[in-house]
């Protein structure tokens, strides 16, 4: 573990930004951790480091909402979202740290762009389409296979639903959650599960107990669109340096 001060500082802004977006703001800025800890160190070793964090603060988070996700929606997503993982998993051996860090630097772009030209605001709820779920799902586990960004396509196909507040936060977190719980297996199979990896995890789990606890609070009093507007200005400008790096 053997981590220069600034990887430290990176990552532990980055779990307590996850924590908070996770449990309070239906994950979808968590995407900025991977990305942001690859500035220091490589990025398939950044998403092995998050996972048993993402783990910790999927069992505070969803013993908040959960009872109050649409099962309809979960169950048409959960299954494609599994497919893409296995996806994901049958890439690794030719994603390697260049392929990777161009890949989220094309994500962070666009997930930047996407999250800052968002209307965030929910109304009268609308119906999905069972197609565009599947193919949501399916690049949901991908992407958080890849590097944990399963959050915003996800809600690509959610927030369009308007579904209530609570329900749209509580798909999400439940969704994402067992995603995260289905990662655990292809990630063993990789060893990807290390001991210094593990042990990384401990030393910011405490910084994820914060964030989680504190992102439930924040959902109730900071407006949704100041706080995804500046994680995701943040995200874009995190894409540009990867994508400097990549090239």
């Amino acid at each position: 573990m053997g981590f220069e001060p600034g990887f430290w500082l990176l990552a532990a802004i980055a779990v307590l930004i996850t924590g908070i977006s996770k449990s309070g703001f239906a994950g979808g800025v968590g995407v900025v951790a991977v990305p942001l800890m690859s500035l220091y160190i490589d990025p398939r070793q950044a998403a092995a480091i998050m996972l048993p964090l993402l783990l910790l603060m999927d069992f505070f988070s969803v013993r908040v909402w959960w009872g109050k996700q649409n099962l309809q929606e979960f169950w048409r997503l959960i299954g494609p979202a599994a497919i893409g993982i296995a996806i994901g998993y049958a890439l690794f051996g030719w994603l390697n740290a260049e392929i990777i860090k161009m890949m989220l630097g094309i994500l962070s772009l666009a997930f930047a762009v996407w999250g800052l030209s968002n209307n965030l605001q929910l109304g009268e709820q609308q119906q999905g389409r069972l197609l565009v779920a599947r193919l949501c799902g399916l690049t949901t586990g991908f992407t958080s296979f890849v590097a944990h960004a399963g959050g915003p396509p996800l809600n690509l196909y959610l927030l369009p639903l308007r579904l209530p507040r609570q329900e749209y936060l509580a798909t999400v977190v439940v969704t994402i959650a067992c995603v995260n719980v289905i990662k655990l297996i292809p990630y063993g199979l990789l060893g990807q599960l290390s001991t210094g990896n593990l042990l990384t995890a401990v030393m910011l789990m405490p910084i994820a107990w914060v964030g989680v606890r504190y992102g439930v609070k924040l959902q109730a009093v900071i407006d949704d669109k100041t706080f995804y507007r500046v994680i995701y200005l943040a995200l874009g400008l995190i894409g540009i340096k990867l994508l400097w790096d990549a090239f």
